[in-house]
């Protein structure tokens, strides 16, 4: 299991005695991740806003945002709903979020679009679980856990702006679900993440390992998660690469409690880096949310390995380095589920999350912005 790289400033917050609450303006650098000095990070907190559980849209409840990307052609954002068309048929929303350097003012829900499956109408109930939204060259790029107790595969699939089907990626050997559990996604497990690279190839990450490839995260132990890269064009699948998850960070505080930890989202840096949100849970403690920066470059191609628990030949991951502690910094943060680049009123570069709330009142909808002081 690779060890994560602390910033020196990550490290001195993590010294220092406990913050209250975050301040606007505290940056987290990490000047040289995984050793590499041309990838150095800064990010400078700018604020929260949050939408409570029950907030109403069109007559449908707003919730469930486990995707987010900014579109920079209409100044927009585009947020998809987990709903499993239950409340409303799957969708996703066309957001306002006023966010610069100073905070976020306001977020105002402009559209919702139904996303159709192949025949062109609207998702069964509990046919679909949307969870990851990205712009691509020819549409919304966007990913389906399915439902591993189904049988139901994940995928993901490209639609247009109105949310109808224009075609599916092809899903690898091994990622289907099996009856026996000897191989495939393990439920509600598979697909978390999408990014979209600068040269047009799409990457997927499961939330954990599959099946075949070892067990999921424990308090004394990580995880190997298989990421897929497809060639977009043609949607087929060009390369694999294990992605190390960290160990889940806390412990429960109620007794009998549960916890866990995978990966919720990832963002395209550049060709070969991209971030990495690892999202914990310990019921009783709440949400650790922990954001690294990996590189693809040099890892092992695993696309031939049935298993990486009996991998026989040695396994390169990719390499990886933490670049934000969320509760380091005085965050409260709550089931944060994806992140997206964005460009603020102000022209400042900016880092943009949002929480998926699971439709819960014991949870919200919080979006938390950052300055990007730095970036490779």
């Amino acid at each position: 299991m690779l060890k994560s790289l602390l910033s020196t400033v990550a490290l001195a917050i993590l010294l220092a005695s406990p913050v209250p609450a975050a301040e606007p303006g505290v940056t987290v650098e990490t000047p040289c991740p995984f050793g590499d000095c041309q990838a150095g990070i800064a990010l400078a907190f700018a604020g929260e806003y949050v939408i409570p559980t029950g907030a109403q849209f069109d007559g449908i409840e707003l919730g469930g945002l486990s995707g987010l990307e900014y579109d920079p052609a209409g100044n927009r954002f585009i947020a998809i709903s987990d709903d499993r068309s239950e409340k409303a048929p799957a969708r996703f929303y066309e957001l306002a979020i006023d966010v610069s350097a100073a905070g976020i003012t306001d977020v105002k829900v402009l559209k919702t679009v139904t996303l159709k499956d192949r025949n062109g109408a609207a998702f069964a109930a509990k046919s679909v679980d949307p969870e990851s939204i990205r712009l691509g060259k020819d549409g919304l790029y966007w990913s389906s856990e399915g439902d591993a107790k189904q049988l139901l595969p994940p995928f993901v699939r490209v639609a247009a702006a109105d949310g109808s089907f224009i075609r599916e990626f092809e899903l690898p050997a091994g990622f289907a679900p099996t009856a026996d559990k000897s191989a495939g996604v393990r439920d509600n497990l598979a697909f978390e993440a999408l990014a979209v690279l600068p040269d047009g190839d799409v990457m997927a990450l499961p939330e954990s390992a599959l099946y075949q490839d070892g067990p999921i995260a424990g308090l004394a132990r990580g995880a190997l998660a298989r990421m897929i890269r497809y060639d977009a064009a043609t949607g087929k699948p060009k390369a694999q690469y294990a992605y190390p998850i960290e160990p889940i960070p806390q412990a429960p505080t109620v007794e009998k409690g549960w916890n866990d930890n995978g990966a919720s989202e990832i963002l395209a840096l550049d060709d070969h880096r991209l971030l990495v949100v690892e999202r914990g849970f310990a019921q009783g403690f709440g949400n650790s949310i922990r954001v690294f920066m990996i590189d693809i470059a040099g890892a092992t191609d695993i696309s031939a390995v049935a298993s990486l628990a009996g991998a026989e030949a040695p396994v390169v991951p990719v390499r990886k380095s933490q670049v934000l502690d969320m509760r380091a910094i005085g965050l409260q943060p709550d089931n944060i589920e994806s992140v997206t680049f964005a460009k603020g009123t102000d022209g400042s570069d900016m880092l943009v999350f949002v929480s998926d709330n699971n439709f819960s009142r014991e949870q919200k909808t919080q979006f938390i912005a950052f300055k990007v002081v730095k970036r490779p």
